[in-house]
């Protein structure tokens, strides 16, 4: 086999809570992933060393150099199997790069299925999981996809029931925020980091998760970083709020953001949101999607 392409999805976190400062610099987290249909695209071509080239939308913002998380995570599944096999990695992006949907993880799990595919290593699933996590706390749920709900610093899954197809509205910022300094502001909003407090699951967003029902769903959305992605990026509250005027069930920061996520009620609904949302806020693009996808699938 001389090339395999792999396709991955971004994700929204319908709930993101944030607990204790870990000794580690970590935060211990309670984060409900929710894979979606906007997808990256990454080809792995036979070759003596390991390169990567970006496409796409968001090319001039991914670095191609050695920092690229799907190069290391190349890197690392050689070092794992033991061998000194190369590949070309083609990213097409469609994935916002640091906006808070894991454009960088998802492509660190495509990196991960493709080459394991290309070198023919027949690793099993568990495998490439615990590299991903070793590689970022996103990565593991860019392979798995779905739904889910990640413990520890989001590494730690389980697949939630989820029934039904939820639809969605983005609204990509101009420039991206750093999830590092996300949470260093986050700490700093609050008192003082919060030590003992240990997140839960909403049990509300649970059972809408699991009822397919999107008006519930919507009410329940919830994102610790919220405050503090606002913080640093004050005009997302404009967004915010067109996003909640043009009917949207819930509107929300993804992850870190600068990404705005909206549940809307169907698709046709998510298509006029999309086109009236510039004309309303300071956004440099929409894309409309459902969810929940399967993660990282070898085409």
């Amino acid at each position: 086999m001389s090339s395999v392409t792999v396709r991955v999805p971004a994700k929204v976190n319908v709930q993101l809570s944030v607990g204790p400062l870990r000794e580690d610099g970590y935060h211990d987290l309670v984060n409900v992933f929710h894979a979606v249909s906007i997808f990256d695209d990454v080809v792995a071509r036979e070759s003596d060393s390991i390169t990567v080239a970006v496409t796409g939308d968001w090319a001039d913002l991914v670095p191609v150099d050695d920092t690229n998380l799907a190069v290391q995570a190349a890197r690392a599944l050689a070092k794992h199997a033991g061998v000194c096999y190369g590949a070309d990695l083609v990213i097409h992006k469609a994935i916002p790069v640091a906006g808070g949907m894991a454009g960088g993880s998802a492509d660190a799990a495509a990196a991960l299925v493709a080459c394991n595919e290309l070198w023919g290593l027949g690793l099993p699933a568990e495998d490439l999981m615990r590299l991903a996590a070793d590689l970022g706390s996103d990565v593991p749920f860019s392979l798995m996809g779905g739904t889910a709900l990640g413990a520890g610093r989001g590494e730690l899954l389980t697949e939630l029931p989820t029934t039904g197809t939820f639809h969605w509205t983005f609204a990509m910022a101009d420039g991206g925020l750093s999830t590092p300094s996300v949470y260093a502001e986050c700490d700093r909003l609050r008192a003082t980091p919060s030590r003992g407090f240990w997140p839960e699951a909403d049990a509300g967003l649970l059972a809408a998760l699991r009822d397919g029902d999107p008006h519930a769903l919507g009410r329940c959305l919830s994102n610790d970083l919220q405050p503090a992605a606002l913080s640093l990026r004050p005009a997302l509250a404009v967004t915010l709020e067109a996003g909640r005027r043009l009917g949207a069930l819930g509107a929300i920061v993804s992850g870190s953001g600068p990404t705005c996520a909206f549940l809307v009620e169907d698709a046709a609904h998510a298509a006029r949101l999309a086109q009236a949302l510039p004309e309303r806020a300071p956004i440099r693009a929409t894309a409309t999607a459902h969810g929940p996808t399967p993660g990282a699938t070898i085409l």
